[in-house]
C-alpha cells in the first residue's frame, strides 16, 4: 500500500499527546481514502485488471476496519 498511511501513524505516535496521535490517525484514514480513489481510477482506465482491483479493495477495506478500531481505542484512552 502507499507510504502515507503508516507514515501518518508513525508521525502521530511521535507527538506528545494522545489527541495529536488521534489527529494523525484521522489523516491516515484520509490518505487511505486517497489511495483507494487512485485504485478506482486505475481500474476505470484499465491500468489494472478487475481481479487485482478486487483483491486490493479487500486489503483496503481490512486496513480501514483496523484503523477505525485503533481510532476507537485511542479515543477511549484519551477519555481516561
Amino acid at each position: 500500500m502507499g507510504d502515507e498511511v503508516p507514515s501518518n501513524i508513525a508521525e502521530g505516535a511521535a507527538r506528545s499527546s494522545k489527541k495529536e496521535f488521534l489527529q494523525f490517525c484521522y489523516i491516515a484514514l484520509g490518505s487511505l481514502a486517497e489511495l483507494e480513489t487512485q485504485f478506482i481510477i486505475s481500474k476505470e482506465l484499465e491500468f489494472i485488471p478487475n481481479e487485482n482491483y478486487l483483491e486490493i479493495s479487500e486489503h483496503v477495506d481490512a486496513i480501514r476496519k483496523k484503523l477505525l478500531n485503533f481510532i476507537k481505542y485511542l479515543k477511549r484512552k484519551a477519555n481516561e
